[in-house]
């Protein structure tokens, strides 16, 4: 491939949280398996559908749901190799949202 893509390829997500993902993007761009190799739910792993959007070359937007409820939209930005991650989760009566920003590490 000579244009900018997830598609096919797997980075490590290091999160400014501590946390550090092993993702896997299908060839077809359309699932994602992520394992959680660091921080508070490493060992966590899930296949998940996509639904992306290129905005620019090279910058991509990916949202998913997670079986636990988790959701997420995950800003990528290949030309830089850095991310965002917001996610948003049930919490007691109430829906917990966070932010976070890390680097993308081809794999």
């Amino acid at each position: 491939m000579n244009e900018l893509t997830s598609a096919g390829k797997t980075f490590i997500f290091r999160v400014d949280n501590g946390v550090v993902f092993h993702n896997t993007y299908t060839a077809d761009g359309a699932t994602l398996h992520y394992e959680t190799t660091e921080g508070p739910t490493k060992g966590s792993a899930e296949t998940v559908t996509l639904h992306t959007a290129k905005v620019a070359p090279g910058l991509f937007i990916l949202g998913w749901a997670e079986t636990s409820g988790m959701r997420v939209t995950h800003p990528m930005n290949l030309n830089t190799l850095t991310a965002h991650g917001f996610w948003t989760y049930q919490k007691g009566d109430g829906r917990i949202a966070e932010l976070h920003i890390g680097t993308l590490e081809p794999a």
